[in-house]
């Protein structure tokens, strides 16, 4: 008898309350999901630049010609400063390592 009156007092919870929950929870799962494949990303990141130092250059300098393959192709002269400013950033961060 405990268990009925126990039961009773607990609210109802409504269908548009149920659907709100599981949008909720959903929302949750997705950012849980994109934090993790962040963080397994960075990791490989890690190991990889650990491994070998060049690559991290090499990469480096792929990405430049990208971004400026794409700034010609697109003709986007904000995206040419941009590119410039990266790329300043990146040679004092890979002099740092």
């Amino acid at each position: 008898m405990a268990d009925s009156s126990a039961r009773s007092d607990l609210p109802r919870i409504s269908d548009d309350d149920k659907l709100e929950m599981n949008k909720e929870l959903e929302r949750m799962i997705e950012d849980v999901e994109s934090m993790s494949a962040h963080l397994t990303w960075m990791a490989y990141d890690m190991v990889a630049l650990r491994t070998s130092p060049e690559l991290g250059a090499s990469m480096q300098k792929l990405k430049e010609a990208y971004l400026k393959c794409r700034a010609a192709v697109c003709g986007d002269p904000d995206q040419e400063s941009q590119i410039d400013k990266y790329a300043e950033t990146a040679v004092t961060t890979l002099s740092q390592m």
